[in-house]
């Protein structure tokens, strides 16, 4: 460090070092946000290459381990302050490219192959998921002011995953994805359980239950048995009018 001509050189560079230090470290912890929202992109892959080889409560569980990094990298971005240290890399862009393939083309390609819908219905089903999850994930609008989604927030792998346990006929699914479709682009309030206000103690219990209950039908490779497959249609019919029933209890 340059000479004690005045008192405080030496001090004056050392925290001119240690604030170049804290920088890069402040960098790459927020680099390491955008690898841990990326990686999502890695268990689309595996979840996809286990629907190709019809191992479907595989890929079920590479698109949970998804869902929650996607639970957990908003959290840490905010924490890390990602767009402030690197403002080069756009989370919100990474993380609409990651939720499409996870949320919508990977349960795509298992509607249109698993042989759940009908065979002259079924490729048809697919294309409307990706068509209409891919509009949805370019509306600005797509949130109230309240964090409740607008319509259907293209959560295909949750539909899919109901499909693969509750396995209605055939004709039943193709018109259950048809109402989904449709109640994409229809603007009523859609609850997020973990960003709403209203009723946010009830909707953590009630998805922290339902996270229980799907991993059990994972483990039981997708064939969970009356008790949990009612349970999780329950809470899957709760969360479907949890946000118009919070606006109604609060009004």
């Amino acid at each position: 460090m340059g000479s004690v001509s005045q008192g405080g050189v030496t001090v004056n560079d050392d925290r001119v070092a240690a604030g170049q230090q804290s920088g890069h470290l402040q960098r790459a912890c927020a680099f390491a946000v955008h690898v841990l929202t990326a990686s999502g992109a890695a268990c689309a892959l595996l979840a996809l290459i286990s629907a190709t080889n019809e191992e479907w409560a595989l890929m079920f569980l590479w698109l949970g381990l998804a869902l929650i990094i996607d639970g957990l990298d908003g959290t840490a971005a905010r924490y890390a302050r990602v767009s402030e240290v690197l403002p080069r890399w756009s989370g919100d862009s990474l993380d609409f490219v990651v939720d499409f393939v996870t949320y919508v083309f990977v349960p795509a390609y298992a509607v249109a192959q698993s042989g759940l819908l009908p065979d002259a219905a079924a490729i048809p089903a697919g294309i409307i998921i990706v068509v209409t999850g891919a509009i949805y994930f370019a509306d600005r609008e797509m949130k109230f002011s309240d964090n409740c989604f607008s319509g259907f927030p293209a959560l295909w792998n949750l539909a899919t995953f109901y499909l693969f346990v509750v396995r209605p006929n055939p004709w039943i699914a193709f018109a259950g994805v048809i109402v989904l479709a449709v109640l994409t682009f229809v603007r009523f309030p859609f609850v997020h359980p973990l960003r709403v206000t209203r009723l946010r103690r009830v909707n953590i219990t009630l998805l922290v239950a339902w996270s229980t209950f799907a991993a059990a039908a994972v483990g039981r490779n997708l064939d969970p048995g009356p008790w949990i497959t009612a349970a999780l249609c329950a809470i899957g019919v709760y969360f479907l009018i949890a946000g118009l029933l919070g606006r109604r209890l609060q009004g």
